[in-house]
């Protein structure tokens, strides 16, 4: 078990607590943000044709799924409520 002091020196030791005041920093023009977004963009590496369309397939597969799950839970839960409560379900 450390002891108070010891505790207290650890927290001192880390890095945010020894951060320096406010620095004054330059602000960028709008010239030079738009050639720095194009050189990160240049940097990207882009999904081909075929990557594009395998990703497309599992995002609307899974889509549907989730909508089929969802449908269903609440046609269930529906008639679960109007079996319970009265009224007719096949509205």
């Amino acid at each position: 078990m450390q002891h108070p002091q010891e505790r207290q020196a650890d927290v001192s030791d880390s890095k945010a607590a020894s951060t320096p005041e406010k620095e004054t920093r330059k602000r960028t023009t709008p010239p030079v943000f738009l050639r720095q977004v194009l050189a990160e963009l240049r940097k990207v590496v882009w999904p081909t044709q075929s990557q594009l369309t395998t990703y497309f397939l599992v995002v609307l597969v899974f889509v549907l799924v989730m909508m089929a799950i969802v449908a269903g839970l609440d046609l269930a839960f529906g008639r679960l409520f109007f079996t319970i409560f009265g009224g007719r379900a096949d509205d």
